[in-house]
C-alpha cells in the first residue's frame, strides 16, 4: 500500500531582493543624482549668434571679443561650436548690452539669441544633462495677460460670410435680395424674390451649416449655432497661441511659457527678458499684409469697391475681395534695393503662389496694391482695425511664389514687419491686459529664501528621524537624501518642467511627506516586535502592512496634484508638478531603497521562516 506523500514545504527567505532589483534601483539613483548635479553648478546668461556666412564664422569670434573689449562688456567666454557662437556672461547687464551692440553691428541675417548656459562640467553637458529651468518668479523677466478679442475675429468672419453670398448671388444673377449684417453676429437676408430666397438658402446650406436659418416675415436670419461659436473661440485661441510661439522664437527668446488662461485669455511668460519693450511690440502687434487689385480711375465706382489712404494721405480705389492675404505668407525678410530704399522680400505657399500667378498672369501691366492691416485700441477700449496702401505696384510680369514689395518704411520698420510675416497674422486681435516685470534681483533673493527654507527643514527632519528612530533613523536620513537628489534630477530630466517659488514649497513639502512614509513603516515594525516578532520578520511584516496605507495616501494626494496643475497656470502647475513628482520620488526611496537597505543591512538576520 503506498503512502500519500506529504506536501512540501516551501522555505522562503524573508527580505530578500533580486539582484535585478538592486540594479535597477542603483542605476536609477545614479542617472537621476547625475541629472540633479548641472542644477547645483548653476548657469550664466549667454548670446548665441549664428552667422548667415558660416565660413566667416571663426573670424567672427575674434571680431566679436574684439567688439565687446571696444565696449567695455566684459565676456566670461567665448565658444564656436556647430555653427553657433555662444558669449557667456556674468550678468544680465552685460548681456543686455552686448546684445544692443550686435544687433548693430552684425548682419541682419545673423541670427541673435538670449539664452542660458550651464556651468557644470563639460562631461555633464556632453551627456545630455542640464540644470533644472527657472521660472519667472526665480529667474527674473516679464509677464503679459492678454486679452483676445473672439467676438471682433467672428465680426470678420461674418461681413466675409455676407460678401460670399453677395458673390454667389451675382453669380446665378439674382437681384433684389438684401444682406446686411445685425446685432449679435446675425445675418438679415431678406427679399420678395422667393427664387433669390431659395438661391441664397441652398448655397448656405451647403457650404455655412454652421449657421442656422430662422424665417422672417420678408426672408429669413442667420445665426450661428452655439457649437459654431465654441468652435470657432477654441480654434481661434489655438490659432493665436501657436503664432505667439512662433513671434517669440522670432524675438530669440528661450524658456518662454505661452499658454491659455480662461475663454479669452493668454498668458505669456519670458524669464530673462528684463527690458520687456521689443517683447511688447512684438506680441501685440497684430499687423498683417493683403494685396489688391487697384481700380482705374476710368472705371465706375460701386459699393462694393474699397477706398483706403496710401502714405501721403491719397485715396486709392481697391476691389473689395483681396486676391491675396498674409496666412499665405511663409517667410519675410527685410532688404535694401539698388535705390538704396528698404524692401521686403516675400515667399508664399503654393496655394498662395498659385493665386499670385493666376491673377498677375492676367493683370500684366496694371496697378496691385500692398494694404498693410492692424489693430488698435480706440479712447473708448474698443478694438479697431486701420488699413492703409503702403504700395502701389504695376505688374511687369506673371508673379510666382517670391516677390518683393517696398514702402514700408524705414529700415527698421520693414524688419519688423518681416518678422511679424514670419510669425504669422493673428486670426484675432489681441489686448496686453497685463504687464508685470519682475527684477532678476528679486529672483535670485526667492532661491536663496526658498532653498534655506528647504535647508532648514531636512536639517531639522534629519535630526528628529536620527534621534528617535536612531539605526532605521538613519536609514531613513539616506532615503530623504536620496529623494531630493532623484526629484531634482527628475524635474531637470522633463522636458517642459519649470521650477518656480511654489515649486520650492512643494519641495518642502515633499520633505515631510517623504519622511511620512517611513514613520509609518517604522511604526509598523515597532508593534509587530511588540506582538514578539522576530526583526526580519517585524521587518517582512511591517512593511507589507504599511505599503497599502501609504499607496492609498499618495493616490488621494496625486488626484489634487493633477487636479491642480490641469486647471491652474503659472506657479500653481509649478507647486503641482514638484508635489506630483515628490509623491513619487517619496515612495521610490522611502518603500523600495529603504527596504533595499534594511534587507543588506539586518534584514535577514540570520533566520529563515518555513511557510507552507
Amino acid at each position: 500500500m503506498k503512502k500519500t506523500p506529504k506536501p512540501q514545504k516551501t522555505r522562503k527567505v524573508l527580505n530578500h531582493y533580486s539582484a535585478w532589483k538592486y540594479v535597477v534601483l542603483i542605476t536609477t539613483v545614479i542617472i537621476l543624482t547625475l541629472s540633479a548635479i548641472p542644477t547645483w553648478f548653476g548657469e550664466q546668461p549667454s548670446i548665441q549668434v549664428t552667422f548667415a556666412d558660416q565660413n566667416n564664422s571663426a573670424m567672427s569670434v575674434v571680431q566679436l571679443d574684439q567688439l565687446l573689449k571696444s565696449h567695455h562688456i566684459p565676456a566670461s567666454k567665448i565658444i564656436e561650436k556647430d555653427g553657433q557662437t555662444t558669449i557667456v556672461f556674468d550678468g544680465e547687464d552685460a548681456q543686455s548690452k552686448a546684445r544692443a551692440l550686435l544687433n548693430e553691428q552684425l548682419n541682419k541675417d545673423d541670427s541673435i539669441t538670449f539664452s542660458y548656459v550651464s556651468v557644470a562640467p563639460e562631461w555633464l553637458n556632453e551627456m545630455g544633462f542640464s540644470p533644472i529651468k527657472l521660472g519667472l518668479d526665480l529667474r527674473g523677466g516679464v509677464q503679459f495677460l492678454l486679452n483676445v478679442d473672439v467676438n471682433k475675429a467672428f465680426e470678420e468672419q461674418r461681413d466675409a460670410l455676407i460678401d460670399e453670398i453677395k458673390a454667389s448671388l451675382r453669380e446665378e444673377r439674382v437681384r433684389g435680395v438684401q444682406v446686411r449684417a445685425e446685432a449679435g453676429n446675425h445675418i438679415a437676408v431678406n427679399s420678395e424674390n422667393e427664387e433669390g430666397l431659395k438661391a441664397a438658402s441652398q448655397f448656405l446650406r451647403q457650404n455655412y451649416p454652421g449657421w442656422t436659418m430662422t424665417s422672417t416675415d420678408r426672408g429669413f436670419e442667420l445665426q450661428p449655432s452655439e457649437q459654431n461659436i465654441q468652435e470657432f473661440q477654441t480654434t481661434t485661441l489655438q490659432q493665436n497661441l501657436k503664432i505667439m510661439r512662433g513671434r517669440i522664437e522670432e524675438l530669440g527668446i528661450t524658456e518662454a511659457m505661452v499658454q491659455r488662461q480662461g475663454k479669452e485669455s493668454i498668458r505669456i511668460e519670458l524669464p530673462g527678458v528684463q527690458d520687456p519693450a521689443q517683447a511688447k511690440n512684438v506680441i501685440g502687434a497684430t499687423a498683417s499684409l493683403a494685396f489688391y487689385e487697384v481700380k482705374d480711375a476710368s472705371q465706375a465706382h460701386s459699393s462694393q469697391d474699397l477706398v483706403l489712404k496710401d502714405n501721403d494721405g491719397r485715396a486709392v480705389t481697391l476691389a473689395k475681395r483681396p486676391v491675396l492675404t498674409g496666412e499665405h505668407i511663409v517667410n519675410a525678410r527685410a532688404g535694401v534695393d539698388k535705390m538704396g530704399m528698404s524692401e521686403v522680400n516675400i515667399s508664399l505657399d503654393h496655394a498662395g503662389g498659385k493665386k499670385m500667378s493666376d491673377f498677375s498672369a492676367t493683370h500684366i501691366g496694371k496697378p496691385m496694391a500692398t494694404v498693410y492691416r492692424e489693430y488698435k485700441t480706440n479712447e473708448r477700449g474698443m478694438t479697431e482695425r486701420s488699413e492703409r496702401v503702403i504700395s502701389v505696384a504695376t505688374i511687369q510680369s506673371q508673379l510666382g511664389s517670391q516677390f518683393r514689395i517696398t514702402g514700408a518704411g524705414s529700415m527698421d520698420e520693414a524688419q519688423q514687419l518681416a518678422l511679424l510675416l514670419r510669425a504669422g497674422s493673428l486670426t484675432a486681435p489681441v489686448t496686453i491686459v497685463e504687464e508685470r516685470t519682475i527684477g532678476a534681483s528679486l529672483g535670485a533673493e526667492n532661491i536663496q529664501n526658498g532653498f534655506a527654507a528647504l535647508a532648514l527643514g531636512m536639517g531639522l527632519t534629519l535630526t528628529f528621524m536620527a534621534l528617535w528612530y536612531r539605526r532605521l533613523g538613519w536609514v531613513a536620513n539616506v532615503a530623504l537624501c536620496a529623494n531630493m537628489l532623484c526629484l531634482l534630477g527628475l524635474i531637470a530630466l522633463l522636458p517642459g518642467a519649470v521650477l518656480t517659488l511654489p515649486g520650492i514649497a512643494g519641495l518642502v513639502l515633499t520633505v515631510g511627506m517623504a519622511v511620512d512614509t517611513n514613520v509609518i513603516i517604522f511604526e509598523r515594525i515597532k508593534d509587530k516586535m511588540r506582538e514578539g516578532r522576530s526583526f526580519a520578520q517585524a521587518i517582512d511584516l511591517g512593511f507589507d502592512s504599511a505599503f497599502a496605507t501609504i499607496l492609498d495616501a499618495n493616490i488621494t494626494t496625486m488626484i489634487t496634484a493633477v487636479i491642480l496643475y490641469a486647471i491652474g497656470n503659472g506657479p500653481i502647475q509649478g507647486f503641482a508638478l514638484t508635489l506630483g513628482l515628490g509623491l513619487m520620488t517619496s515612495m521610490f526611496t522611502g518603500v523600495f531603497a529603504s527596504r533595499a537597505m534594511i534587507n543588506l543591512i539586518w534584514g535577514r538576520d540570520g533566520r529563515r521562516d518555513v511557510r507552507v
